[in-house]
């Protein structure tokens, strides 16, 4: 029985938990791979393109020599974090007021704030293109930090709303009966009770705005104001000549940052979208 037990468990846990481990490793392997392949190695069809033959440095190397990549990520450092930083703010005043204030239009508005989330970026860019025209704050980075927020806070917002009506409202009771103010209450009973809410949408934005596309693909023309999804794609894309070595050794580079974040508060970011949705 005993036996029978651990090969039924094998094959029913471990074999597809291995089986996705390799599917979810395999890009990040595959852009190792080719990062150290010289050009000539890459092209070789009659080479085993699953192994490296020949190392070599000189992807790497060129990435960082021929382009600026180090001011691309710095760009896009900026623009993430100054992004999240808003976000964040934003939606926490309003999960908070359309969760615990309850006026008369706090579920409609709620459930239109989730709704602006789902209209697609391409039909959004169009109006805002205007508007930052209007701005003066075309090809600027500015112009980023601005437009993200227009779909990470209706997401963030409806994550914290969950999140907050886990929280039980007589601990703010209680607070008030003592003389504390609602700030004071937000500020010293809400936030570190919803902190695991917090760090989870505070992932969540800085991920989407670390790899947004489209907007930085519309609204910055300059080489020296691009972020690195643009930039990989418009420098070392040459007509019909893709650099694979180097985009992939930016591709590598560019993922660090949010594997580092996913690894330090994976827990928390678990235990956000839990209390976000259980109710």
């Amino acid at each position: 029985m005993a036996i029978e037990r651990a090969g039924s468990k094998l094959l029913k846990f471990y074999v597809p938990l291995v089986l996705y481990l390799i599917f979810l490793l395999f890009p990040f392997y595959w852009m190792f791979n080719t990062v150290f392949k010289a050009d000539t190695e890459l092209y070789n069809l009659n080479l085993n393109p699953f192994y490296i033959h020949t190392w070599t440095l000189n992807n790497i190397v060129k990435l960082f020599t021929e382009t600026i990549f180090l001011r691309w990520m710095a760009n896009t450092f900026f623009v993430a974090i100054t992004a999240t930083v808003i976000s964040l703010v934003a939606s926490l005043l309003a999960a908070y007021a359309i969760q615990r204030l309850r006026f008369k239009t706090s579920g409609p508005t709620g459930v239109a704030i989730f709704l602006g989330y789902l209209v697609p970026q391409t039909i959004l860019f169009i109006p805002l293109a205007h508007i930052i025209f209007k701005l003066r704050l075309w090809d600027s980075l500015w112009a980023l930090v601005l437009t993200y927020p227009t779909f990470l806070i209706p997401f963030c917002t409806w994550l914290l709303m969950g999140y907050f009506k886990s929280i039980p409202k007589e601990m703010e009771e209680c607070a008030m009966i003592d003389g504390a103010s609602r700030i004071k209450i937000f500020r010293r009973i809400i936030l570190p009770l919803c902190l695991p809410g917090v760090l989870s949408a505070g992932i969540f934005c800085f991920t989407l705005s670390w790899n947004e596309y489209l907007y930085a693909l519309a609204f910055i023309s300059s080489t020296a104001k691009k972020t690195v999804p643009i930039g990989l794609v418009t420098e070392l894309v040459r007509g019909d000549v893709y650099h694979w070595g180097s985009l992939m050794a930016g591709a590598l580079c560019a993922s660090v940052p949010v594997a580092l974040v996913y690894s330090f508060f994976v827990e928390h970011y678990v235990a956000g979208m839990t209390g976000a949705l259980k109710e």
